[in-house]
């Protein structure tokens, strides 16, 4: 039934719409579809089926359009490697990485340009002008508490909270993963800096390494589940899914009340994909209004919220509108890119070196 429904709305919507001005594109998408077929599969780097419900978008690809999928889940960083190091030989189709690597990957040249059919809808801000890659969703980093670990009085609501507890603090791998990365940048804007000036926010980690409390621990659903982290500074749509496939009822989750960033995650497509017309059929779906309910039902905000009408079960999963108050996006994004290139070795002068 499933299957059905979405293979006549989506092709009979969008199958005889023409794709003359787009980089790279088919021209008629009835025929990326065929061709897509005929390929047959599409493999992904870091698109697992726990992240932003990646699992629906998968499985629809599959039953619609009869697409087989692997991932392999890895960081930004490990992705443009990999699509980098293996060139010709690619082994990947589609990745999907934070958006200060999207430039990056561009300049790396790893990546083949692919404009869909909802272009117009996503914003200038969140897409390359040429295609080269794109927002689906957004997300804000959050604070994920566990209730079982950390008493109710304790339980940070702000950046300015953190250094005042007694528990540990898990961010995850900073320089390598843009959710740690953007954790950072979130807490320099807490602490007065800015994309170009996360001193600020790397001495907030600095002085929780000093206390002991900066936790090496990965923020992972199996770590949280075991209990081996107390707070985590996580994209919103990672700790909602994360909350509520462990135990909603044991942890909280909210957006940083003195500020947060509000970014997101690009697909990128490889420039060498063994399935590029697969690869670019996924991307028309994910910017599809069933792709983009797709990343809502795994509490991610999607790109093209404002030209949706999400189910009302889907929207009861989101944090409300008002905890979003002081979260903003990146505005100079020139800056955080620089910076974001920087963090590694920031990282380790500037936080490990106090690491207890």
């Amino acid at each position: 039934m499933k299957s059905t429904l979405l293979r006549h709305t989506l092709t009979a919507a969008l199958g005889a719409t023409l794709f003359a001005s787009q980089a790279h594109a088919t021209s008629d998408l009835s025929e990326l579809i065929a061709a897509a077929q005929q390929e047959g599969r599409v493999d992904s780097v870091g698109m697992p089926d726990t992240w932003a419900n990646w699992k629906a978008t998968w499985a629809d690809l599959l039953d619609t359009y009869g697409l087989e999928h692997i991932d392999t889940d890895m960081s930004s960083a490990e992705e443009i490697a990999k699509f980098k190091a293996e060139g010709k030989n690619a082994t990947a189709d589609i990745g999907d990485v934070g958006i200060s690597f999207g430039p990056i990957a561009v300049s790396e040249g790893v990546t083949q340009p692919y404009k869909p059919t909802t272009w117009e809808e996503i914003p200038d801000w969140a897409k390359d002008e040429e295609g080269h890659w794109m927002l689906g969703y957004t997300g804000t980093i959050a604070f994920m508490t566990n209730k079982q670990l950390v008493a109710e009085e304790d339980r940070p609501l702000t950046f300015a909270d953190l250094t005042e507890g007694d528990y540990t603090v898990a961010v995850g791998a900073v320089g390598q993963a843009a959710q740690a990365n953007s954790a950072v940048l979130a807490a320099a804007y807490a602490n007065g800096g800015d994309e170009s000036d996360l001193m600020p926010g790397l001495e907030l980690f600095a002085e929780l390494a000093r206390q002991g409390r900066l936790s090496l621990a990965d923020p992972s659903i199996a770590n949280l589940e075991k209990g081996e982290v107390e707070v985590a500074l996580m994209w919103d749509f990672n700790a909602l899914n994360y909350r509520d496939q462990i135990n909603r009822d044991a942890f909280d989750v909210v957006i940083p009340a003195d500020a947060s960033v509000t970014s997101g995650y690009v697909t990128i497509i490889n420039k060498h994909a063994p399935h590029p017309n697969a690869a670019k059929l996924a991307r028309e779906y994910i910017l599809s209004d069933e792709g983009q309910i797709n990343l809502a039902d795994g509490y991610a905000r999607p790109i093209r919220a404002e030209h949706l009408t999400l189910p009302d079960a889907i929207a009861a999963k989101l944090l409300p509108n008002e905890q979003y108050t002081n979260a903003r996006p990146v505005e100079n994004f020139e800056a955080w890119e620089m910076s974001a290139r920087q963090l590694p070795s920031q990282w380790q002068s500037q936080v490990m070196i106090h690491q207890q």
